[in-house]
């Protein structure tokens, strides 16, 4: 059985992209805030696998009926894996964004990056501090 991703090992960026590390591997995804905004989601565009992103650059993007909204890489490493199954099923981001709707699976090139991104707890207090 696959480990359950904790809570508590995810971070979050401010643009609602998260990413969990283990063994040197990140699993990107976004936030339940994120997918509730986007609406239902229609289509993902995901890149390559072998493409070197740095912190902040845009990897792919989320289409929805509503809007499309960009992804941006939480820290700097080279995509290993995407998720095949959004291809025929995207709406897994929507039902399951922290398991089932992860995005890409990326190396860590500078664990010090993990640092700067936000805790659950402080990325809930950044939505409250955005929603009012």
């Amino acid at each position: 059985m696959e480990p359950r991703i904790s809570a508590r090992s995810r971070k979050f960026t401010d643009k609602h992209e998260w990413i969990s590390v283990e063994n040197g591997i990140g699993t990107v995804g976004i936030s339940d805030f994120a997918q509730e905004a986007l609406g239902d989601v229609v289509y993902c565009s995901l890149p390559e696998v072998g493409t070197k992103l740095s912190k902040h650059d845009e990897f792919g993007a989320l289409e929805s009926v509503k809007a499309a909204s960009e992804l941006y890489s939480p820290l700097s490493g080279e995509v290993t894996e995407i998720n095949g199954a959004l291809a025929d099923n995207p709406g897994l981001v929507n039902k399951s964004c922290y398991q089932d709707g992860w995005l890409i699976k990326m190396t860590v090139a500078n664990p010090a990056e993990l640092d700067e991104l936000m805790t659950e707890d402080a990325y809930e207090k950044y939505i409250k501090s955005i929603e009012d």
